[in-house]
Parts: C-alpha cells; sequence; structure tokens
C-alpha cells in the first residue's frame, strides 16, 4: 500500500492485476469512521470508477497520478448518480481531455447527457467494452441498492466485480483487500443506516450478479475482497430477504 497523501491518508493498492484502489479515510460526526474508494484500471484505455467527492477531488487526482498521468484516462465511470459517485465528474473531464463519462443508458438519458460538460459513452445492460487487455462489461441492476439508473461493471481478465454500494462497511482503518467476512460487517451497517431500495427484483439481480463467478468485489466503501464473489452475492440475497 501506498500513501500518496500523509494529512488525508488517502492511499493506493493494487486489488487485481491492473486494478488499484484509491482510499481516502475520513470522519462523519455521528457516524464514526467511514471511507470512499475509487477504483482505476490501467489499460491501453484507463477507466476510474467512482470519482469520489467534488471537494475529495485534489486527493484522487494525486493518488492517480501516484500510477499513471491524470491526462490519459479515457473512461470516467460510476454506478448511479450520487456525489461520492460522480461529484469531480467535470473536474475529471478537464484534467483528461480525452474522456468520457461512462455509465448505464437511463444514466446518460436522465442526467448526464445534462450535467456533464462532454457526451456520456451509454452502455446497454451486458454490453462489453475493451480497454486493451482488460473488458469491462455493463450489469444493469435498478434500485439495487439504490437509484434507478444503478448498475455495476464486471472486469472480465481479473474476475473483478466494480459492486458500488453493495457491500459497504463502517470504518476508517480497514485493509485495502480481505478474505475475510464482509457481510456480517456490511449488513450490521445497513441495519443502522439502511441505504437500500428493498426493491422486490434484489434476488433475481443478485443472482444475475454471481453468474458472472467474480473472485473480487471492489467496494465502494471499506475493503475489497477476494473470494468466491458468487456465494457472497447470494447470502446477501437470502439476508435481504429475511
Amino acid at each position: 500500500m501506498t500513501i500518496t497523501n500523509k494529512q488525508s491518508g488517502t492511499n493506493v493498492h493494487e486489488v487485481a492485476e491492473g486494478i488499484y484502489r484509491i482510499n481516502t479515510p475520513v470522519a462523519i460526526e455521528g457516524a464514526g469512521g467511514f471511507s470512499f474508494n475509487q477504483y482505476l484500471i490501467v489499460d491501453d484505455e484507463s477507466l476510474l470508477f467512482h470519482t469520489g467527492p467534488r471537494r475529495m477531488f485534489p486527493l484522487v487526482r494525486e493518488a492517480v497520478a501516484s500510477v499513471l498521468p491524470a491526462e490519459q484516462l479515457r473512461y470516467i465511470a460510476f454506478s448511479h448518480v450520487e456525489a461520492d459517485e460522480c461529484g469531480s465528474l467535470n473536474e475529471w473531464l478537464a484534467v483528461a481531455p480525452q474522456s468520457s463519462p461512462l455509465c448505464g443508458a437511463v444514466a446518460a438519458m436522465v442526467s448526464i447527457s445534462d450535467l456533464a460538460d462532454r457526451p456520456p459513452r451509454p452502455l446497454a445492460d451486458a454490453e462489453r467494452l475493451s480497454l486493451g487487455k482488460h473488458a469491462v462489461r455493463w450489469l444493469d441492476t435498478p434500485h439495487l441498492p439504490h437509484a434507478w439508473e444503478c448498475g455495476f461493471l464486471m472486469e472480465e481478465r481479473t474476475s473483478t466485480l466494480l459492486c458500488g454500494d453493495l457491500f459497504t462497511q463502517g470504518g476508517a482503518d480497514l485493509p485495502p483487500i480481505t478474505e475475510s467476512d464482509i457481510l456480517e460487517p456490511s449488513e450490521a451497517f445497513r441495519h443502522e443506516m439502511d441505504y437500500f431500495s428493498h426493491t422486490r427484483n434484489a434476488g433475481v439481480l443478485l443472482a444475475k450478479l454471481a453468474s458472472t463467478n467474480p473472485t473480487t468485489l471492489a467496494c465502494m466503501h471499506g475493503s475489497a475482497w477476494r473470494g468466491d464473489g458468487a456465494k457472497l452475492l447470494r447470502a446477501l440475497a437470502d439476508s435481504l430477504s429475511l
């Protein structure tokens, strides 16, 4: 793990081949420690998943620059429209002049075509995009865990599911990647601060994600996780059905 900003504690760690977790721990009043993660896929057409909140942009940019020049980014991607997902989207588009927003078709239609300073590259459900050695596939997951436009990216070469707000873990001092259980702590966090929409389709959508058989789950908050991702996603479906 490389600390890129001593004051904030922002750090970078390679969680799968060519995929880097950028993490900034924070203290949130009344909620204790928390963290924000972005994931950088380094390739011929490099991709950043999640931008971080707008005010965190200098920290994330500094972290990206420790791996590759920020202006080389080709895609600025995110799961859904929310400040920590795409709050600094336009700042990234300005820094990386060849980049485009990358999101699902619904997000492009209802928000990003208007909010972004450049037109988005929308992805249909199950659409595949080659980055070079890596390739990502977009998976629509409306309202899972929240937002109509929600979806995730599956990186096929490393079997890494960029799973956004799923398995959100509280705490600011967690390992970059773990093989320990994250379902129990993430469910404890959900019960305290329920951020799920509780869509009727949760079980079907989680089965869809499980069918990709991920071996790394790139969580937006807390540790990334390594193991049998399909089994863990099915366990989350069981927990949500209780």
